[in-house]
């Protein structure tokens, strides 16, 4: 089975009721807030060392027996900007996407350089629901 790496579009950050440890590298995310600032439309987004994903696409994962992930709430704030400029945009309903695989071997999975590694599969299912704004690459 090929695997890919996956940079998602980055729409905005870690929001200020985030929760990290920072006693280790990366810092382990407790409690996750991601505030968009500009997002795109993909399904997956990040903002480092966290990621999230759209319910849509996670239940479309979970259906085909994806593995190597976990999902978690997760706050979802906007920025002034976002909605001075989106007034009319309603955002889907995201969940926080704990990787928990093996990278080249689960369909998520995290590398040493702490990019995301999805398989063939999953990264079928996830352009399904929009990655067009993602740099997707061989691993």
């Amino acid at each position: 089975m090929a695997f890919y790496y996956v940079e998602p579009e980055v729409a905005g950050g870690l929001g200020k009721d985030t929760v990290l440890d920072p006693d280790v590298h990366p810092p382990t995310v407790i409690k996750l807030h991601y505030r968009i600032i500009n997002w795109l439309g993909d399904a997956l987004l990040e903002s480092f060392p966290a990621l999230i994903i759209t319910r849509e696409a996670a239940n479309a994962l979970n259906e085909a027996g994806a593995s190597g992930f976990e999902c978690r709430e997760v706050e979802i704030t906007v920025s002034d900007s976002f909605k001075e400029i989106y007034p009319e945009r309603i955002l889907p309903e995201f969940l926080w996407l704990c990787v928990t695989g093996t990278a080249g071997r689960s369909d998520l999975g995290i590398a040493d350089d702490w990019r995301l590694v999805v398989s063939d599969r999953a990264l079928k299912i996830l352009k399904t629901f929009g990655l067009d704004n993602a740099l997707v690459e061989d691993y």
